[in-house]
């Protein structure tokens, strides 16, 4: 399947059609880069987990009403919610009202801290999946994208026995994509393109300086 540009002339994985401007911008300024804020990483295994069995789009969509029911996406403030506050929550139609996606994501919060504590962080313990480094793709179409990796599926098991729900390895490919442990710009899409011709340039800049 070949890319479509937008109304900017962008070719880009997603995000051109009309009326998904804000789907462009979390493609062009989200999607794909490293995360090693833990506070910004517990809001994207929040989201993703209430995401299952839905589109991403859908949870975008209401990314500001988990931000607000969930305290910013603070996880010892989620992990302190009372059984009322999340049954409040079940009441409020900005975000996903699922039950069991709701008291996970108290649950999850206690796991979190919990690896935090072990671990100095949970960047420190997320990045350990992949040596610290981003996995960059190769795909021409999303044809090739698989649903879930080896990588996904070690950190899956993984958050499972530490307690995590909703962290199935294919809801944590699509995680590692949106942290950034994975980039699966397709090969023809701007901001692959456009980085490496940023890159290219900025090569040539550290080049020209060391020789002058």
């Amino acid at each position: 399947m070949q890319l479509s540009p937008g109304r900017d002339g962008k070719l880009r994985c997603f995000g051109n059609e009309p009326g998904k401007e804000f789907y462009a911008a979390y493609h062009d300024k989200e999607w794909g880069k490293p995360v090693h804020d833990d506070i910004k990483l517990f809001e994207m295994l929040l989201l993703e987990g209430a995401q299952a069995g839905l589109s991403w789009e859908t949870i975008l969509r209401k990314r500001q009403g988990y931000r607000e029911a969930f305290h910013g996406f603070d996880p010892r403030a989620v992990a302190d919610m009372s059984d009322n506050e999340l049954e409040m929550v079940g009441f409020n139609p900005e975000i996903v009202r699922n039950r069991l996606k709701i008291y996970s994501a108290r649950s999850n919060a206690v796991a979190f801290i919990e690896i935090q504590n072990e671990f100095g962080s949970f960047d420190e313990y997320l990045w350990r999946f992949v040596d610290g480094r981003t996995i960059v793709n190769e795909w021409a179409s999303f044809d090739q994208v698989p649903a879930r990796s080896p990588e996904s599926e070690a950190l899956s098991k993984d958050l499972r026995k530490r307690g995590m729900k909703f962290v199935g390895p294919t809801i944590m490919y699509a995680f590692m994509q949106a942290v950034g442990m994975v980039d699966d710009h397709l090969t023809t899409c701007w901001v692959r393109v456009g980085g490496a011709e940023l890159n290219a340039i900025s090569q040539i800049e550290l080049k020209g300086r060391e020789v002058s």
